[in-house]
């Protein structure tokens, strides 16, 4: 394990500091291509919507019509029912600079020149999640669970800040036989190309395989047993099969993959050929950031330190490069006591991290170096206070929410050269 240190400036981004703004979550990027204008949703207008920002000039354009609040999905347990942005949903297109999202119960997406179009409907009895478009921008893959998994009242059988329910979720679909659907539509015409039925699951993340549409990795989410085997997971339409992407066996670092370990956050790397994912070892194990070899089969885990347990995201930049929000500390840092009674998930680690690092991962040396660039100081409490870090696409900025004090905000602090 190395470490170089490189304290940077972090730069605030995303405007007014008197409303939450934060990035879209991390199976897409916030960014357009050219890294010139930056997607956020921001409750600037009462209600959350998606806002545009000219990251040269700072002029902002709110480009969705929402007013009815957010909707209820995951992780939003305590949303509207079929009322609301689907806070979840929203996905950006960065070569095309198109939004798709869920608004009440449709399958919208806004265009360059501020048009909205209705795809779609959410079919009755649904709950949402986290939406993804193919490369090509084709495809759209909305993942849809039957509605059971989350009925409930978030008022009285709620819990934490994120007020999820008290009852474990996986354990209810697999006790009731509860489904969820890869819904995947023509993102021109709103035509549904197919709906993938995945019995006894909740899916929550989809991500399209970035050189083949015909593949999409789709997740087990918090899985009451097994999740080191269960949690990611590949759909295959051309063969129709559903196939787990983490298997257990022993590894040449000396750990062995368990079905018992806690994974998460699964992502691809731009050929396709790569997942990339991290977690925690069984029975108290350390955590580690590992990757599997799609074109035969191998995986490489590299364990963290074991001090390193405080819970983060590992995301990863077009050369190869990560980026954490986690884990990371000095050795000589004694870390500061922080609220962590709230939006505690299956994961092992305490919500507590500071620092936003470039994470170089030398694979075949088995050796992570560590950049700590900044801390990002957010409180950690709820979904919309997590950094998670993307890269810019050229790779020279990195950009992170956080929330200090009442308000979520966006950030960016430049990176060091690695190549």
């Amino acid at each position: 394990m190395e470490y170089t240190s490189a304290q940077q400036t972090r730069i605030h981004v995303s405007g007014c500091e008197q409303y939450d703004t934060q990035m879209l979550y991390f199976t897409c990027s916030s960014l357009s291509a050219d890294d010139k204008r930056i997607y956020l949703i921001s409750d600037r207008t009462g209600s959350p919507n998606v806002v545009v920002r000219d990251l040269e000039t700072g002029e902002e354009k709110v480009i969705t019509d929402n007013t009815a609040g957010y909707l209820k999905s995951y992780v939003y347990f305590d949303g509207e029912f079929n009322r609301g942005l689907g806070k979840a949903s929203v996905c950006l297109d960065c070569e095309r600079d198109i939004i798709y999202y869920i608004q009440d119960d449709e399958i919208r997406k806004v265009t360059p020149d501020g048009t909205i179009t209705v795809l779609s409907k959410v079919p009755d009895g649904r709950m949402t999640a986290f939406t993804h478009c193919s490369a090509d921008g084709k495809l759209l893959c909305v993942p849809m669970t039957d509605g059971r998994a989350l009925d409930y009242d978030p008022d009285t059988e709620g819990s934490g800040l994120d007020k999820r329910p008290i009852y474990n979720i996986d354990g209810r679909v697999q006790a009731e036989n509860l489904s969820s659907y890869l819904c995947v539509y023509n993102t021109a015409t709103g035509e549904l190309v197919y709906e993938r039925e995945v019995p006894k699951c909740w899916i929550t993340h989809v991500q399209f395989n970035p050189v083949n549409d015909q593949q999409i990795m789709f997740n087990h989410e918090w899985p009451e047993f097994d999740c080191g085997v269960r949690r990611i997971q590949l759909y295959d339409r051309t063969t129709d099969t559903v196939t787990p992407m983490r298997t257990e066996g022993a590894l040449d670092t000396g750990h062995v993959r368990h079905r018992d370990d806690w994974v998460c956050h699964e992502m691809w790397s731009d050929d396709g050929r790569y997942i990339i994912y991290h977690g925690a070892y069984a029975n108290d194990g350390p955590a580690f950031v590992g990757r599997r070899d799609n074109a035969d089969g191998s995986y490489v885990e590299l364990a963290l330190p074991e001090d390193y347990n405080a819970y983060g995201h590992f995301l990863m930049a077009h050369n190869g490069d990560l980026v954490c929000d986690g884990y990371f500390k000095f050795p000589w840092e004694i870390k500061p006591v922080r609220e962590n009674s709230t939006d505690n998930g299956p994961d092992p680690h305490k919500k507590d991290a500071e620092y936003i690092c470039q994470v170089i991962p030398k694979w075949e040396e088995r050796k992570l170096e560590w950049i700590p660039l900044c801390k990002h100081e957010s409180d950690w409490l709820g979904q919309d206070a997590h950094p998670h870090p993307i890269y810019s696409h050229a790779g020279d900025r990195i950009f992170f929410s956080s929330r200090r004090a009442r308000k979520v905000q966006v950030y960016s602090v430049a990176c060091l050269p690695t190549r």
